[in-house]
């Protein structure tokens, strides 16, 4: 009986795949030739004139992944009859200059290769060359994402790391998108480069306690500049710190020397300094960049293909910021 059970299983293998195995990353050589080229030029000319533009980019691409996959879901609009995702609190601070770089790249493209390419391979390809660009490191991005049909913010409750959270909470959101704590480590290092606002932080630097106005955990007089920096935030929530003073600019290892420090921004990332689960790859990317990098890549492939939709679970929008065929669901 054995044979005639296990001939069906395997018939159904081809079908069992996961959608990412239909990903590659010459796509676009024959319907976009210039699918590569004309999202470089956009990045280039973005970053360069908007420097903070990487790093936003680069939170942009991991909250859509997370939430239901790769599919450019975070890049649909609200309407009258749904909130979709980029309207949820914690989505609500992504800078606008990630989602303009994305309508540039998507414009060009519709005129060189009409209905080919999916928005979520386009945050996919600049997310990677803005990293590249502002010196991290290169990997591979396998094309071929289809965009999501709809987008709603009931669905990123849970699947976020908030600052407040502890490390064991962040680790489980990992764990359950398959991460393990070093990747998590490596992946939490992209806060070498960008910013945040005061309001994220400001409980670590104004009455932190009953004894203490300041989270002993920070370095003292980088808290005190941040206590000079902030101290109108309340009145002006735009101001933010830079993740890593040092070389906020730059993608390097420099975040992790940080954390040894004390100079960090968010308690979170504070934490995995002396957690003893995270420690150990913590001190490892402080000494060793090539360690990292190699680290991050890696993980960021892994990121690159959460949940992806091929076929006809998903499609090309013609508009980044709205489905082909709009629903009142």
């Amino acid at each position: 009986m054995a044979p005639t059970v296990l001939l069906p299983i395997l018939f159904l293998l081809p079908i069992l795949q996961p959608a990412y195995s239909k990903l590659s990353v010459n796509y676009y050589d024959k319907s976009c030739p210039n699918f590569a080229q004309i999202i470089q030029d956009v990045v280039v000319e973005k970053q360069l004139a908007i420097p903070t533009t990487a790093a936003g980019t680069l939170r942009l691409f991991f909250h859509d992944c997370v939430v239901g996959g790769c599919d450019a879901s975070l890049l649909l609009s609200s309407t009258p009859f749904n909130l979709a995702e980029r309207d949820y609190e914690a989505n609500r601070a992504l800078p606008g200059d990630a989602f303009d770089l994305v309508i540039r790249a998507k414009t060009k493209l519709e005129l060189a290769c009409p209905g080919i390419v999916s928005c979520s391979d386009i945050l996919a390809e600049a997310t990677r060359d803005l990293i590249s660009m502002v010196g991290g490191p290169y990997y591979p991005v396998r094309l071929g994402r289809k965009d999501a049909f709809e987008s709603h913010a009931t669905d990123v409750d849970g699947h976020i790391a908030l600052p407040n959270m502890t490390i064991s909470k962040i680790i489980d959101i990992f764990a359950a998108k398959g991460f393990n704590v070093q990747e998590m480590v490596a992946l939490t290092g992209a806060h070498t480069i960008g910013f945040t606002h005061c309001s994220e932080f400001a409980s670590r630097i104004f009455n932190f306690s009953k004894s203490s106005q300041i989270d002993p955990s920070i370095n003292p007089d980088y808290a005190q500049g941040l206590r000079k920096l902030c101290q109108n935030y309340k009145k002006d929530p735009t101001i933010a710190a830079f993740n890593d003073p040092m070389s906020p600019g730059k993608f390097d290892n420099s975040y992790f020397h940080n954390l040894q420090t004390g100079i960090s921004l968010l308690a979170s990332d504070q934490a995995m300094a002396f957690d003893p689960r995270t420690n150990p790859f913590v001190e490892t990317y402080a000494k060793d960049q090539n360690a990292f990098f190699q680290a991050f890549a890696h993980a960021m492939e892994k990121v690159s293909v959460l949940g992806v939709k091929t076929g006809k679970k998903g499609e090309v929008r013609r508009k980044c910021d709205s489905p082909n065929s709009l629903s009142t669901e």
